[in-house]
């Protein structure tokens, strides 16, 4: 991996609120919704050595399922809607989801480019 340049960066939950390259802040992080771009458009850096995994998606699934249960547990037992009023909560989670997906993987990605995180090895 390429190491983390000597100037100021911005912190990694910055650079995923912005969806910019970790290492030039200038060239795009994704190319859709919540994929990766192949390279920075500004500087060029592989975003493909970074492996983000599935952690950020785990994660997000139980913090955006008990925000959405208690949400609309709280909904029901203050002014008992009939239940269609529930629909609400697919496009509130469809908006969490996609939105936190984003950020997780974006502030992962800056932590692994800023850390240099490798793959683990064995010392033998």
């Amino acid at each position: 991996m390429t190491g983390a340049p000597a100037g100021p960066h911005p912190p990694p939950l910055v650079q995923a609120l912005r969806g910019s390259c970790p290492r030039c802040g200038e060239g795009k992080l994704f190319r859709g919704p919540v994929q990766f771009a192949d390279r920075c458009s500004g500087c060029a850096l592989d975003f493909s050595q970074f492996n983000v995994g599935d952690g950020p998606a785990a994660f997000l699934i139980l913090i955006v399922g008990a925000v959405l249960t208690v949400g609309a547990l709280l909904l029901d037992a203050a002014a008992e809607p009939p239940w269609w009023m529930h629909l609400i909560w697919f496009p509130v989670g469809l908006f969490l989801t996609l939105g936190g997906l984003r950020l997780a993987k974006g502030w992962l990605l800056g932590a692994e480019y800023r850390n240099r995180a490798r793959e683990g090895r064995l010392v033998r």
